[in-house]
């Protein structure tokens, strides 16, 4: 029978819970992490909770229903992101042909016929007619490239496959054209195209990876092998999904971190793959450099693509 002396043992226990969080954490209650959805009204029913789980882009949710809010503001920022990385390389730039002609690297009849060859074909970098039809050489279109898109040439010195290969998802290596291939002295990543630099790639792996990042043409060999290497190392446990639409994709993402419940995740958009990395444990976020994991234990990545890009 529920009398009196229960009821003041309740209350005492509801006040110390909400003095002295659970887990010897020597927070205060009021410093506690709160729900980070703004129309939350759960409040102390939440006391018991652990808070530092499930994380999203350092924010705290208390519920599916609550990540579900979050989830969705994340996919709206990325959509933007996605548009211009399908679209990439489009605003004002010199043309490569001309960049090239300007530094005596080709002739006026190389271009001629490069520009005719391209034209009958349909199809086909301008490079590339160059090199196989004209006997350009590939450092003179790579420079010229460089030139182009103000960034370096760089080349294999002190790549590390295996380090590289837990920077980002195999499965976006081997659908995308870029590499990541290291990290410098000052702690830069350094990431290799083949052709054309994205500079919206370069942003959301800068943000996942919690680096400044750099990127850079490599000779079309050194891609190759670059890219082959990586694919050839033990990256993150990966899954890929196809969904119909942008909320079946905020319903999976609040699903997989309220079930993995991370210690921290992150969401962002490389070409037409919105990738979502969970770091599970405290371990898997101590790497040397940014947020890079030392190991792929403690690790999970997630790769959705959706047929309806509209924001939800």
């Amino acid at each position: 029978m529920f009398v009196e002396s229960d009821l003041r043992d309740w209350r005492r226990r509801l006040h110390s819970a909400a003095n002295h969080p659970a887990h010897g954490d020597p927070k205060s209650a009021s410093s506690r992490p709160r729900c980070a959805n703004p129309s939350c009204r759960r409040g102390w029913l939440d006391l018991f909770k652990d808070r530092e789980r499930p994380m999203f882009e350092d924010r705290w949710a208390c519920s599916t229903r609550c990540l579900r809010t979050l989830v969705d503001a994340a996919i709206r920022r990325e959509s933007p992101v996605s548009s211009v990385a399908a679209n990439p390389g489009r605003t004002h730039r010199v043309p490569l042909g001309l960049i090239l002609l300007s530094r005596g690297w080709i002739t006026q009849p190389q271009l001629q016929h490069a520009l005719t060859m391209q034209r009958s074909a349909g199809a086909g970098l301008i490079g590339r007619w160059l090199t196989e039809e004209c006997g350009v050489a590939e450092e003179h279109v790579l420079n010229g490239l460089a030139v182009q898109w103000r960034c370096a040439v760089l080349s294999l010195h002190d790549f590390k496959p295996q380090e590289m290969a837990l920077a980002v998802p195999r499965e976006i290596v081997e659908r995308t054209d870029l590499v990541p291939l290291r990290i410098s002295r000052r702690g830069t990543l350094r990431l290799a195209f083949s052709n054309n630099p994205n500079p919206a790639a370069a942003l959301a792996v800068e943000r996942m990876a919690g680096l400044s990042v750099e990127s850079g043409l490599l000779p079309h060999a050194d891609w190759k092998s670059a890219r082959g290497a990586i694919l050839h190392s033990e990256s993150v446990r990966c899954s890929l999904e196809d969904l119909p639409d942008c909320e079946s994709l905020s319903r999976r993402i609040a699903s997989d971190l309220a079930g993995m419940q991370p210690r921290a995740s992150r969401l962002v958009c490389i070409h037409s793959f919105f990738w979502l990395r969970m770091w599970l444990e405290d371990a898997s976020l101590q790497g040397p450099f940014g947020t890079i994991p030392p190991a792929r234990e403690d690790m999970l990545d997630r790769i959705y693509t959706v047929d309806d890009r509209r924001a939800a």
